[in-house]
């Protein structure tokens, strides 16, 4: 893992497979999809190796439009370069004339496989862009709440840059755009919209007084923007018929923007008791995607909107009015008895389609005891790469915390970019099929493109509209020899990807960061291809590719059985790569770079990735685009919680993610990524009550108290979303968020005995035990 760790960590990517098979007929027989996942801004991190910055433009091949990279055949004497993706031999530029093997360029350094380019903005443009903020903020929610979230976003704007260009629309039964220019004169003014019609981008603009032309927006110079008008002689706050009387620059308007969120009341429509109240939540998105259109396709913005309840009116409506009308489950889903569902989706997906065309992001708090229909807005929130947060109120923790760190600066800070897309180069025997990720694909086909397509596939280019330090994407690809004969491999003994992301950077900057790896063919004979298969195999990085895969098919389709799928897959990889004699149970063993794959999968069966019982539609959706966004190492935490002991007599050590790990003198810390959870045992309970902790002689015991604390609000501090903390004692209520996620071994019918103290699990689950047996029996039998 120490290898798989370290090109992790210099180029942000994992694959499920690091040596590939050669020929179609080999690859069929791995099980597991040949995939990868790679972080584009990986170095973004304060755990990550630092990406080497160059400040020029890149060089890329003239026929497949490779970038220069290590890997290429460089010739000094000639000035000429081979691409290792089509072998097309190019000339270096002029300015490259004085390379020598002495004075090498940077971008073809051994070490430097991922470069990223920062090239000066061309003569007379501005070197930064402004971005752009536009809170989309749910009136119809109690004066509590509203409360609660007027503080936070007062928070907010005293944390955006000073050049960042910020708007307000509020909704209830009725949407107002807030003009922020106008409040220079004394008074504010809003324009409303109809809640229960749906307006096109063209009529959101002509009823705004807006130009979706140079005349009303913001345009591009060279690598920077620059306000349409915004010339030397205009005076800063004037009024103006442009875009800028709803976008403007915080500097220019923090004190009007803070006068209106104080002024900011419930929505005043009366809401009888037995009635839900009118919120037009789609029809508000639907402004701001088409007041956002009067920008330029190249400015990055966000519409981050808050959400305290279900969509009642108009486009998007997910329930009626009438309270006796429950919100859909999964049950609904399944049976198709959902009345509003296919059409919300169908808007949301629209919806998308016009923000990925502009460039634009979806983020969506949710914060509400009920549902507000994130399940149908996952297309447009995942598509254009937005953020999700799902709480219970916006007075609760895992809001506030999570919406301050998307302004914070630091190492915990997200590094939100803007406007991506990035593009990916294969050798000739290898196609992409696609992507599961917070991407939309472009449809640009190249000669890489698979006819086979999963997730986003058909393409070679995918649209990123947002994306920040942890934002991971899934590729999958296929093995496709161009030699002739069915065994045929490829000539070569290495394979080489690179991905050209080209995005605008936290700081305003245009920057493209082109990463390059390769990796080698497996060997022809059968034998040594699957000794090196297995010793290249990463367990980590293939569960979570699976269960990026499983959660894709479950939504798309129908009567897909997840379990069933991923018990076969299990068996077939175990048949394919264990080491055991036929019919004999006993003989069977796995490589140690398979060694914990059956307890990824036993978990992963168990996840709520999978399991729907007992979650919310809502929940669901909020779970998978958090894990389809993830790192591998987030992401397995999410699949596979970690467990943590502490006790008087031994320094805290990780301990089974099982009930047998519970004793009444321990205190056990579980990651389980959205909840953090600190579980008393009994007696540490007990001594805690008694007040043990607070006696002078007693110094160790309330240090076995805070340390605990201390891990968990490390864990909280790099974490987004902000998981939930959860303190609980042994034979509490509350216990059930660790006993949910352990181990049974011991049940209310198994023939274990917990030791002294313990615990046991009221489940029928099988244990790890019994799946682990029944694999065993099954991979063994004879086919």
């Amino acid at each position: 893992m120490a290898e798989f760790l370290d090109a992790e960590a210099m180029n942000g990517i994992r694959m499920s497979w690091n040596v590939w098979p050669s020929t179609k007929l080999d690859a069929s027989k791995c099980h597991i999809p040949l995939a990868a996942l790679y972080t584009p801004l990986h170095g973004a991190g304060p755990h990550s190796n630092p990406v080497a910055v160059l400040n020029y433009a890149p060089l890329r091949c003239r026929a497949c439009r490779g970038v220069l990279n290590p890997f290429c055949a460089v010739d000094y004497q000639a000035k000429i370069w081979i691409c290792p993706f089509c072998h097309q031999r190019n000339s270096f530029p002029h300015h490259y004339s004085s390379i020598s093997d002495q004075n090498v360029p940077g971008e073809i350094w051994p070490q430097c496989t991922t470069v990223e380019y920062a090239p000066p903005p061309m003569l007379g443009s501005e070197k930064t862009f402004s971005p752009v903020f536009l809170f989309v903020i749910d009136t119809c929610i109690i004066e509590e709440e509203l409360g609660y979230l007027k503080a936070s976003l007062t928070q907010a704007i005293s944390l955006v840059p000073e050049n960042a260009l910020v708007g307000l629309i509020t909704f209830g039964g009725h949407v107002q755009v807030h003009e922020l220019g106008f409040s220079d004169f004394g008074f504010s003014k809003a324009y409303v919209f109809r809640g229960s019609k749906e307006l096109t981008k063209e009529q959101v603009i002509d009823q705004l007084g807006l130009s979706s032309g140079p005349a009303g927006g913001f345009q591009r110079g060279g690598l920077g923007l620059q306000s349409a008008g915004a010339g030397p002689g205009a005076r800063s706050g004037a009024y103006s018929t442009g875009v800028e009387r709803f976008l403007r620059s915080v500097s220019d308007c923090e004190f009007a923007i803070n006068s209106l969120l104080d002024e900011l009341q419930r929505d005043s429509f009366p809401v009888s008791s037995d009635q839900r109240p009118a919120r037009c939540t789609g029809a508000a998105l639907k402004v701001a995607a088409g007041m956002l259109a009067a920008c330029s396709p190249e400015t990055g913005a966000r519409i981050i909107s808050f959400v305290g309840g279900p969509c009642t009116e108009g486009p998007g409506l997910i329930v009626s009015k009438d309270l006796t009308d429950p919100i859909r489950s999964h049950k609904d889903l399944v049976k198709d008895s959902a009345a509003h569902f296919n059409k919300a989706v169908k808007f949301y997906d629209g919806l998308a389609k016009q923000l990925v065309s502009q460039g634009h992001v979806l983020d969506v708090f949710a914060c509400a005891v009920d549902q507000v229909g994130v399940m149908e807005m996952k297309g447009a929130i995942e598509s254009t790469g937005g953020l999700i947060v799902l709480a219970e109120s916006f007075g609760h923790s895992v809001f506030k915390d999570s919406f301050k760190r998307v302004f914070e600066t630091g190492d915990h800070a997200l590094n939100l970019s803007f406007n991506g897309e990035i593009e990916i180069n294969c050798s000739k025997d290898v196609k992409v099929q696609g992507v599961i990720g917070p991407c939309a694909s472009l449809g640009r086909k190249g000669a890489s493109t698979s006819d086979t397509v999963v997730g986003q596939g058909g393409t070679t280019v995918w649209k990123m509209c947002g994306l920040d330090k942890s934002t991971t994407l899934a590729f999958f690809f296929e093995v496709n020899p161009t030699t002739q004969g069915s065994n045929a491999g490829p000539a070569a003994q290495q394979f080489y990807l690179q991905f050209i992301t080209q995005y605008q950077h936290s700081d305003g900057q245009l920057r493209l960061r082109v990463c390059t790896v390769t990796r080698r063919w497996g060997e022809s004979s059968a034998s040594s291809s699957t000794e090196e298969m297995v010793a290249g195999f990463d367990q980590e990085a293939a569960t979570v590719i699976l269960a990026r895969w499983a959660s894709f098919k479950m939504e798309t389709e129908d009567e897909f059985d997840a379990v069933r799928f991923l018990d076969r897959l299990l068996i077939r990889v175990s048949q394919r790569f264990g080491d055991y004699r036929k019919e004999d149970p006993s003989s069977f063993r796995l490589a140690p770079t398979f060694g914990l794959l059956p307890q990824f999968m036993f978990n992963l069966r168990r996840s709520q990735f999978v399991q729907v019982f007992n979650n919310s539609p809502d929940e669901t959706a909020y779970f998978r685009m958090v894990l389809n966004r993830e790192s591998v190492t987030n992401s397995l935490v999410m699949i596979q919680p970690s467990l943590i002991s502490y006790s008087l007599s031994d320094p805290p050590e990780p301990v089974l993610l099982d009930v047998a790990s519970i004793a009444p003198d321990r205190i056990l810390l579980l990651d389980a990524y959205f909840s953090v959870v600190i579980f008393h045992g009994m007696t540490v309970a007990q001594w805690r009550n008694a007040g043990y902790h607070l006696q002078p002689d007693q110094v160790a015991f309330a240090q076995l108290l805070q340390v605990p604390h201390n891990d968990a609000q490390g864990i909280i501090s790099e974490r987004f979303p902000v998981p939930r903390l959860v303190v609980c004692d042994q034979h509490k209520s509350q216990a059930r968020f660790l006993l949910a996620r352990l181990n049974p071994s011991a049940t209310y019918n198994s023939a274990n005995v917990p030791a002294p103290g313990g615990d046991i699990i009221f489940t029928d689950d099988v244990s790890l035990q019994v799946f682990v047996e029944h694999l065993q029996r099954l991979a063994v039998v004879q086919s």
